[in-house]
């Protein structure tokens, strides 16, 4: 008797420790597993970006012609990452009042030989303060993109362009960095199919009425300064559509778009301007700069005060945005 006892007893034991299994194992298959390879790699990417914002705009600081050491460190810091990714690098010089001010050009060694050419750019200098928005986010994901980019198979050429002098007192003057870059291409007569230019694309905000717009452009757009925007001129309409729409096959996270005449102020502010008066096709890729962040020129624009998370996301989208507009038309004549 007490051996039945013992072999029920047994089953019993058996059976449940067996149900308890099944159990673990079918409420652990109800959370996804495939998650790690793509976890890694936007955590690489955060970490490359936030590393750039606070070397450039912490460690090294405010740089332009009147903290001419820091703007000279910053030029010096954007040429040994680009040397470190196996970039050649070429540096346009030109003086003002006895200055000698850098925009700093990279190209991969091993890239197709084609002679069109697609531009990223931005601008390192910043106004008068830390500047981690304005702009070195734009110069973190001009690096990062250079990165990300470098073992792609591309059929036509990208150049990495970081521009000097886009902040007053030289904004949208000839002294402007993009400005005598872009002459130069055109005297060059060289084969520029676009430029996308990174101007501040680290600030965001989910709280409601953080986006502000010019006027009567309001109703159209969120009120939310939780995406990313795209801004082109009427020459650079199908550039802007081909870019927003890769972006969205290449990633969620939410774009918004607008084309306006190139003469609206407010819209032409950074270097796509010098690209629009050669009547080159060129793009802004913003966070809307002074319209969301109220740190914008001011010494509260700090590295803390951006999400890098959401920056490695826009790069991201950036890159297989990039990919797909360079490879258009792949084999074909054009």
């Amino acid at each position: 008797m007490i051996k039945l006892k013992r072999k029920i007893l047994s089953r019993i034991f058996s059976y449940f420790t067996k149900a308890i299994i099944v159990y673990l194992i079918i409420m652990s298959t109800t959370y996804g597993w495939s998650k790690e390879e793509m976890s890694l790699s936007q955590s690489d990417i955060k970490n490359n970006l936030k590393s750039v914002v606070y070397d450039l705009s912490e460690n090294i600081g405010t740089r332009n012609y009147s903290n001419y050491k820091n703007l000279d460190k910053a030029a010096a810091y954007i040429i040994n990452k680009f040397n470190s990714l196996g970039y050649v690098i070429e540096i346009m010089e030109y003086e003002i009042n006895g200055q000698i001010f850098k925009n700093i050009i990279a190209q991969n060694p091993g890239q197709s030989d084609s002679d069109e050419i697609y531009i990223i750019g931005a601008h390192y200098d910043s106004c008068f303060n830390p500047g981690a928005d304005d702009n070195a986010s734009g110069v973190a994901g001009l690096i990062e993109l250079a990165r990300l980019l470098k073992e792609e198979k591309l059929s036509k050429k990208i150049r990495f362009v970081a521009f000097v002098n886009e902040e007053p007192p030289y904004f949208m003057t000839d002294n402007m960095g993009s400005r005598v870059y872009t002459k130069e291409l055109k005297d060059k007569k060289e084969n520029i199919k676009a430029a996308i230019i990174l101007e501040m694309i680290g600030y965001y905000s989910d709280e409601k009425n953080s986006q502000r717009y010019p006027p009567l452009i309001g109703p159209f757009f969120p009120n939310k300064g939780n995406y990313i925007a795209v801004v082109g001129n009427i020459n650079s309409r199908k550039l802007l559509k081909k870019v927003v729409r890769n972006f969205k096959s290449s990633s969620e996270f939410p774009v918004e778009s607008i084309v306006v005449p190139g003469f609206i102020s407010g819209f032409n502010f950074s270097d796509h301007w010098s690209f629009w008066e050669e009547a080159y096709p060129a793009i802004m890729i913003t966070d809307t700069a002074f319209h969301r962040n109220k740190n914008y020129h001011k010494n509260s624009d700090l590295p803390d005060t951006l999400d890098y998370s959401r920056m490695s996301e826009v790069v991201l989208g950036l890159k297989g945005s990039i990919i797909e507009l360079v490879n258009e038309n792949k084999g074909k004549k054009t």
